[in-house]
């Protein structure tokens, strides 16, 4: 979810540090605002930034100013900041400060490889195994399933999900517990509307981080202030220093870094948040490890101060729009209230159908193809790296469907990103990332690519490089 960032105040003095493999680059001007009401609450940027100094009301308690913006502002936010062209062209996706429509511009941009972050193996997906299951819920499904279900999603998927986390994540759960979501971008729409009604006003962000998470925040109008990321993950001294009540990590599998969350930073990160803080656990890519053992998920080890989400996309498909949330017991009816007047819920019978994939051992034998496919696409990818671009630090390989380079140098990356583009690779700026300056480089995706177009991709990155150069 990802060159310019979207929000790139000056951030506090607590964030004075920067990750190990992270040096100052240069930073964009920020982008219009949104004046937005949520329940006849005083009016709030959908783009705020975090302040100079944090007033509290509270202990813990982050109260931010939210200027107001005139009507007018609602269209520039539709059409995004920095407004891409529909044909997806590298100098309008990649020039000047990324819009809230950039991913919708860079999917439609056209391109020989495909080496954006996040998008999995697609022609993997299976097929067969999905019409049987259809087949054989549409024989046994009575004509009342067909009406309209529960908000909440249907029990039968509920009680699946409940057992794969089990199964796969470690994570204990009542099916009744399950709220099942259109994916991790609901999920957060749902969480944030449900925690700006609670008097949170603020979620705090890993720095890099995903830039689509930072949208969908900005978009409920939340704030999202940066806190670093080190080889150790998430710093927990900077989100004390932060002041922020809550905050939206991806523990497994860091996005984009792709760093594992380490147990004395566990150990802090649940100290925090006994004392009060909100954990709001994206588990990005726990499935999908290849050099390191599994990590358990924080919900598991702390039910109620932890909201939890995860996702099929990245395992089967993204057009499935099928997700999972589970939220501590306080928040849970106003988030299947929110999901109601949402959607009135999720399509049925895809979810049955997933659930008799998740039952029958189908969606494990997927997993155990998919990480088979993936290792031999991130090896070629390394050693293409290394063959093509010597000076690059890969960071992140050990797990997931991307890795993330860096280079000792001072360039704009999203230059070098419409530069590949240009040539026919697709890829993302990690600058796009940021919210604060820092090392420039790329985010990779291998998943979707056989070898050998991995391989192509990054030797046309190199020699967008030392064009640039």
């Amino acid at each position: 979810m990802s060159g310019g960032t979207p929000d790139a105040a000056q951030p506090p003095t607590a964030f004075d540090g920067t990750p190990d493999a992270v040096q100052p680059s240069t930073l964009t001007e920020p982008p219009s605002t949104l004046s937005v009401s949520v329940r006849g609450a005083a009016p709030i940027s959908a783009h705020p930034r975090p302040p100079s100094t944090p007033s509290s009301s509270a202990p813990g308690a982050t109260r931010l100013p939210s200027p107001a913006e005139p009507p007018s502002a609602l269209s520039t936010l539709a059409r995004g900041a920095a407004h891409p062209s529909p044909t997806g062209s590298p100098s309008t996706v990649f020039g000047g400060t990324p819009g809230a429509d950039v991913f919708d511009a860079l999917r439609a941009a056209p391109a020989k490889i495909d080496l954006s972050p996040g998008v999995p193996d697609l022609a993997a997906f299976p097929r067969g195994a999905w019409l049987r299951a259809e087949r054989g819920v549409l024989n046994s499904l009575a004509p009342a399933e067909l009406g309209y279900g529960a908000p909440r999603g249907t029990p039968v998927l509920r009680r699946a999900v409940a057992n794969w986390l089990a199964r796969n994540r470690g994570v204990l759960v009542d099916p009744d517990e399950v709220v099942i979501v259109a994916g991790v971008a609901q999920a957060l729409g749902l969480l944030a509307q449900v925690l700006r009604e609670d008097g949170i006003t603020a979620l705090a962000v890993e720095d890099p981080g995903s830039l689509g998470v930072r949208q969908h925040l900005w978009h409920w109008g939340l704030a999202t202030p940066p806190v670093a990321v080190d080889a150790a993950g998430l710093r927990v001294d900077d989100l004390r220093d932060s002041g922020a009540p809550a905050v939206v990590i991806t523990p497994a599998h860091q996005f984009p870094m792709g760093v594992v969350l380490d147990g004395d930073r566990r150990r802090q990160l649940i100290r925090w948040a006994d004392e009060g803080g909100l954990i709001v656990e994206d588990d990005y890519d726990a499935e999908h490890r290849y050099d390191r053992p599994p990590v358990p998920a924080l919900r598991s080890m702390l039910a109620e101060q932890v909201c939890y989400t995860g996702s099929v996309s990245k395992l089967l498909a993204p057009t499935l729009r099928v997700g999972w949330l589970l939220v501590p017991t306080r928040y849970r009816e106003a988030v299947v209230a929110a999901k109601r007047f949402a959607d009135l819920g999720n399509a049925a019978l895809p979810q049955l159908v997933l659930a008799s994939l998740m039952e029958s051992g189908e969606l494990e034998r997927q997993l155990r193809l998919l990480r088979r496919r993936h290792i031999r696409r991130r090896d070629a990818m390394i050693e293409a790296i290394g063959a093509d671009l010597p000076g690059a630090v890969v960071h992140g390989a050990a797990a997931g469907l991307h890795l993330v380079i860096t280079f000792d140098a001072d360039f704009p990356d999203a230059d070098l990103a419409a530069a590949a583009l240009a040539r026919g690779v697709k890829t993302q700026p990690l600058s796009w990332h940021r919210q604060r300056p820092g090392r420039p480089g790329l985010v990779l995706g291998y998943a979707a690519n056989p070898p050998t177009a991995v391989a192509e991709g990054v030797a046309t990155i190199a020699a967008a490089l030392r064009e640039l150069r």
